[in-house]
């Protein structure tokens, strides 16, 4: 995205005057918050930013916010994304879907956005349910939960989103939390600043219909010892006591506790968001509890060329040596008549 002459905002400049119309208590209003918090430290003109949906609870998301926005149809918001971003490169586009709108009926276009590497942000909540269909499973519902269309429990084995990003060539993998407002608006100001498809997947709760799905590692209580947060360059430690860390055992990941047959924070893998090889940003993505801590924060961030920047490239080459440099040019080409 070009440079833009930094503006003083507030989250409020970013809010529109429609009414909020998700659930009370709904996840969706602190990442609504932590977002339009985001976009104001940024100092970026409004008029540069376009927010994009498909269908669901967090596809309402433009309506809400006090920039360009387009609601499209379920499933499509990356074909509208890439459309608008390709066409407007100036444009900061961000992207807001769900895990049904996303990994189901937008499962094709979601890998193909960021396998691209189109420069847009890719922010999906992923409440693991459909939520304004009222409570059917998604494809990241969990194996065996009771809902609507599996009232004997899914028998299907779920998506992990990071493990689909980096299947699909991603360059870029967060995961946050709605509730986390400040590791939130952090996570999104880095995924705005980087150059390619970021995707940011917020665990976020449906009061409704799948309410505390992620409480067994996001409780107040628990969350300290069921979690850890990523920094790049610093060692991967958590705990309530600070006193777990991760080490790589051979080509595996591996729990440990510091003071533990000898196990101190300098034995810990330190986190390096910015290695090509997706490997350990692979593994790291797909830790689940109660074997791992879940991990939060930038997983992964390898910027390289970016569709968008390589399409400008290549229309300019073409100009250059192109015959037709303007429509009359064009309609005097070839065989020619006068009547």
């Amino acid at each position: 995205m070009a440079e833009a002459t930094k503006i003083q905002y507030t989250a409020k400049d970013f809010k529109s005057d429609q009414e909020v119309r998700w659930c009370p208590g709904c996840g969706d209003h602190a990442i609504l918050a932590s977002i339009q918090k985001a976009l104001a430290e940024l100092g970026i003109p409004k008029e540069k930013y376009a927010f994009v949906s498909g269908i669901g609870c967090s596809s309402r998301f433009p309506y809400y916010m006090n920039a360009y926005g387009f609601h499209g149809i379920h499933g499509r918001a990356s074909a509208i994304a890439s459309g608008v971003k390709v066409a407007n490169p100036d444009l900061m586009v961000w992207q807001i879907t769900g895990d049904g709108d996303a990994l189901a009926i937008g499962g094709n276009h979601f890998i193909h956005i960021i396998r691209r590497n189109i420069d847009i942000n890719l922010v999906l909540f992923n409440n693991e349910i459909y939520g304004l269909t009222k409570g059917q499973y998604s494809p990241t519902s969990h194996k065996g939960i009771v809902t609507k269309t599996s009232p004997y429990g899914t028998i299907e084995e779920p998506f992990k989103v990071g493990e689909l990003v980096i299947g699909a060539n991603g360059r870029f993998f967060a995961r946050t939390a709605d509730y986390n407002l400040t590791l939130s608006t952090d996570v999104y100001k880095q995924a705005a600043n980087f150059r390619g498809t970021s995707v940011v997947e917020v665990l976020q709760n449906c009061v409704i219909f799948n309410d505390g799905i992620h409480d067994s590692i996001l409780d107040k209580e628990v969350r300290d010892d069921r979690t850890i947060v990523l920094r790049h360059g610093e060692p991967m430690i958590f705990g309530k006591e600070r006193d777990k860390g991760i080490i790589l055992d051979g080509l595996k990941l591996k729990v440990v506790k510091l003071g533990e047959n000898g196990v101190t924070e300098k034995d810990l893998l330190i986190h390096d968001a910015h290695e090509p090889n997706p490997g350990i940003h692979y593994m790291l993505a797909g830790m689940k509890y109660p074997d791992y801590p879940v991990a939060m924060g930038i997983i992964r961030a390898v910027e390289s060329q970016t569709y968008d920047s390589a399409l400008v490239e290549q229309i300019a080459k073409v100009k250059e040596k192109a015959q037709i440099k303007c429509v009359d040019d064009l309609l005097h080409s070839g065989s020619t008549w006068e009547v």
